[in-house]
């Protein structure tokens, strides 16, 4: 190989670095924000993982300290559209989800798409 292409090589090579890596770790820097580790297992749908609904709804349960983030589908039967995953996989999914870190327990967001603020209240 000679030394443009070699040259030409290591320029994509630090480019594809620059445009997928250094995001995902600033999003992971950025995740310390919660106070969850970022291997906490969270709750959400088929329709978020598999089929990249938007996240509408965040619950921080008062009970057990769980996070849920659910889309706007409407669910029959939560057990059979339930899935478990890590907190940091929901951020890399939705990193708007980083605005809710620090929201209390007992406490939810919704919004109407991923285009709006985040509505906070407290469950009743």
């Amino acid at each position: 190989m000679d030394y443009k292409t070699k040259h030409l090589m290591h320029k994509i090579t630090f480019f594809l670095i620059a445009v997928i890596f250094i995001p995902a770790a600033l999003a992971a820097q950025d995740a310390k924000k919660f106070s969850d580790d970022l291997k906490t297992a969270v709750f959400t749908t088929k329709y978020v993982v598999d089929e990249k609904k938007e996240i509408t709804y965040v619950s921080h349960d008062a009970d057990d300290g769980a996070w849920e983030f659910l889309s706007n589908e409407v669910i029959k039967d939560y057990m059979l559209v339930a899935k478990v995953i890590s907190l940091a996989e929901v951020i890399k999914m939705d990193p708007t989800v980083l605005e809710l870190a620090n929201m209390p327990l007992g406490y939810f967001a919704e919004r109407k798409s991923k285009k709006d603020k985040w509505v906070i209240a407290k469950h009743e």
